[in-house]
């Protein structure tokens, strides 16, 4: 495997983007998802299920969210297609890992991170030199889609 998580002949597609600004760049985030995945779906040819790309955006969302609420100055966001997975690669400055909670129905919000552990076939959370990077893998395809999203409706 290479350093990307990658076997040595396979190719990565990938994008990065530098977030900042306001709560509109979570927005933002989730069109860049949703555009990344269209495009590797007509250019590469990949099968890319609209349930893929709707649990990515979510995800992507969450991780957003939680980066701009709690650490200070900008947010990456890294898009990589490895394999047969979409991995979404957030980092910020904070280098406390977040932890999920108990789960409680009775409190409202603070769920975001039970929600991409339970829809993603991966998480990971590490301390980098300044900050912190978290990575959630999200297939591309399942059993559980029917067909593959119409790649010019996006």
């Amino acid at each position: 495997m290479g350093e990307d998580g990658a076997a040595p002949d396979e190719q990565v597609i990938e994008t990065t983007v530098a977030l900042t600004g306001d709560g509109s760049c979570i927005a933002e985030a989730r069109h860049l998802a949703a555009g990344f995945l269209t495009r590797a779906q007509i250019e590469h040819d990949l099968p890319v299920s609209q349930r893929s790309t709707d649990l990515t955006q979510l995800v992507v969302s969450e991780l957003v969210t939680n980066a701009r609420k709690y650490a200070p100055g900008p947010v990456l966001m890294a898009l990589r297609i490895v394999g047969d997975a979409v991995e979404v690669v957030v980092w910020d400055s904070d280098p406390v890992l977040p932890v999920a909670r108990a789960a409680d129905a009775e409190r409202v919000g603070q769920h975001g991170l039970e929600i991409v552990m339970a829809v993603a076939h991966g998480f990971e959370a590490q301390r980098e030199p300044v900050g912190k990077r978290i990575t959630a893998r999200i297939a591309l395809w399942s059993n559980l889609d029917d067909a593959p999203a119409d790649s010019r409706a996006v």
